[in-house]
């Protein structure tokens, strides 16, 4: 039997092969109709139509408010790091597994490789002389670096120099690589919508050459000389594009346009989003929208002994602590969080944060919060939603 026949005969079932999982109803349930012979065998008719009927299904399938399959969770980066450390031993970097990449998995998700539902987050470890080769996909993606430095990202060609602080965008569907020149690991996070595009049904993955070029690269890369400049945009490259043109966003300016914002604040203006709370987006040059059309990225920095109100919004927020100490509070769950810790705020659960004491970079040992999350997916499908408590 050839291969085309075998799948064919694989694919025909009959109707009585397949039975959906209805069950009949057998105590009387409020705004459910009365169980009878005759109810029993409506329903067995369903099953064997591939049919549902809503009245039995609407609590599940419409809830009152959200209910995420995600849990709040915390990653200690303490944890991350030496973990990370360890498979850069023992685990190779080339076709294949493509990266040395380590997911964050939600407890709640039952294995799979997913911070939440539509996000992917995970730390990424390069060792020295190493080269994770050419590919691309459709996924959207950025990087983030909290420690180190010493690796380029290499996109369509031009190559990106990564420090602490930087964040680093990357559009779907462009080429790149990551190489380390120099004699030291480096580790960072990565952020896709990955599991929105899988079950979306819509990824796309292409592999590169194997080979990149080893040696160290331009400290500024042509996308910065071209779009770095505050408020001015190149004429020959006008026109909106869904990812942003920019490749890195260099903590330097992060960091000065935060402390700007409070010190303004002090001088009785409300530029902040509550007080003692400075905040900026990253944002495409070429439109002002978010870097991707899938991913929100922004920063906080909170001044020490400030809480932040109780929030909840539609989506994925993921937070990683930058700079600072914190007390987090998400739905029910609780944590401390120092630098380079990792934690998830699924749909709709209440979020509050204390910026704490503790070892800071910065002068005003403020606790300073990178953040990413879905909004722009719920924005465009006119379902986000987001409430200040208290």
């Amino acid at each position: 039997m050839s291969a085309t026949t075998t799948q064919e005969t694989n694919a025909v079932s009959t109707t009585d092969d397949f039975m959906l999982p209805v069950r009949f109803p057998a105590q009387p349930v409020g705004g459910q109709p009365q169980p009878s012979a005759a109810l029993d065998e409506l329903y067995r008719g369903f099953d064997k139509q591939s049919l549902v009927p809503l009245w039995t299904q609407i609590e599940g399938l419409m809830p009152s408010v959200p209910q995420s399959k995600a849990q709040p969770h915390l990653w200690e980066w303490k944890e991350l790091i030496a973990l990370a450390r360890a498979s850069g031993s023992l685990v190779p970097v080339g076709r294949g597994g493509e990266r040395r990449a380590i997911a964050l998995a939600n407890p709640s998700l039952n294995g799979r490789p997913y911070v939440s539902s539509t996000l992917w987050c995970a730390i990424q470890y390069l060792m020295p002389g190493e080269v994770a080769p050419w590919h691309r996909h459709t996924q959207h993606a950025f990087r983030f670096v909290v420690e180190g430095e010493g690796v380029w990202t290499v996109v369509n060609g031009d190559e990106v120099p990564m420090r602490r602080g930087d964040f680093l965008p990357q559009g779907g569907w462009n080429w790149h690589a990551h190489h380390n020149p120099s004699s030291t690991p480096m580790a960072w996070i990565d952020g896709l919508d990955i599991p929105f595009a899988y079950e979306t049904e819509s990824t796309f993955f292409d592999f590169g050459d194997d080979e990149l070029e080893q040696q160290r690269g331009p400290e500024r890369s042509r996308s910065e000389r071209l779009w770095g400049h505050p408020g001015l945009a190149p004429l020959s490259q006008l026109g909106s594009t869904a990812g942003s043109p920019l490749l890195a966003y260099r903590w330097q300016d992060t960091d000065a346009a935060l402390r700007e914002q409070l010190l303004i604040e002090e001088e009785g203006y409300a530029v902040t989003v509550e007080p003692g709370h400075a905040a900026v987006r990253y944002t495409n040059p070429t439109n002002a929208r978010d870097i991707a059309p899938t991913m929100r990225t922004q920063m906080h920095r909170i001044r020490r002994g400030t809480e932040t109100a109780p929030v909840r919004s539609v989506g994925t927020r993921v937070f990683q602590v930058f700079d600072g100490a914190a007390s987090v509070k998400v739905g029910d769950f609780s944590w401390s969080a120092t630098r380079g810790d990792i934690f998830v705020v699924p749909s709709w659960k209440s979020f509050s944060v204390k910026s704490e004491a503790g070892a800071s970079d910065s002068d005003s040992g403020a606790l300073d919060l990178f953040e990413f999350s879905d909004a722009p997916i719920f924005e465009a499908l006119g379902q986000y939603r987001t409430i200040t408590e208290g």
